[in-house]
């Protein structure tokens, strides 16, 4: 089960890949400042996680204006994650949680994802939403099994509206 509403987020640094190459994002960074929008999604070049981070993409101009910084995290390395961002035109900054400690630390990964055609992978993220404010809590949390059902952008809009 997801990490609740109304607990401390997990801090962490983790990788994204830029035009300036390599460079670290740290969560704590954005406290005090903005409010953090979290996308965990399972994987790149997959379908929904694709139609998901395309569309966020399209609309990131909408959650700047709600004073929220934007992250897609799934367990790909950087460099895949650029090379898809690129092939779709993805803008939302990706991270990367290789060794799945994230998506562990926020009790969001799958045990074993798509256990019916035999892949075999544990610690893959399930598609998970989380509204850190700026004092680095929890204020929303939305988690699901089904890879893939998206999250209730409308209800997450709303909250950030609030937390503005």
């Amino acid at each position: 089960m997801a990490l609740a509403t109304g607990t401390k987020a997990p801090d962490f640094s983790l990788s994204t890949k830029t035009a300036d190459g390599p460079k670290q994002v740290k969560l704590s960074d954005n406290f005090g400042k903005t409010n953090t929008l979290l996308l965990f999604f399972p994987m790149a070049f997959t379908g929904t996680c694709t139609t998901e981070m395309c569309n966020m993409s399209k609309e990131l101009p909408d959650y700047s204006g709600l004073n929220a910084a934007v992250y897609g995290i799934s367990g790909d390395n950087p460099f895949a994650q650029e090379a898809w961002a690129a092939k779709e035109s993805i803008t939302v900054p990706l991270l990367s949680d290789y060794e799945h400690k994230i998506a562990k630390a926020y009790d969001v990964m799958y045990d074993s994802f798509l256990p019916q055609i035999n892949l075999g992978m544990g610690g893959v993220p399930k598609r998970s939403a989380f509204i850190v404010d700026r004092e680095g809590v929890i204020q929303y949390a939305e988690s699901n099994d089904d890879a893939k059902a998206l999250p209730n952008f409308d209800k997450i809009k709303a909250k950030l509206a609030e937390l503005k």
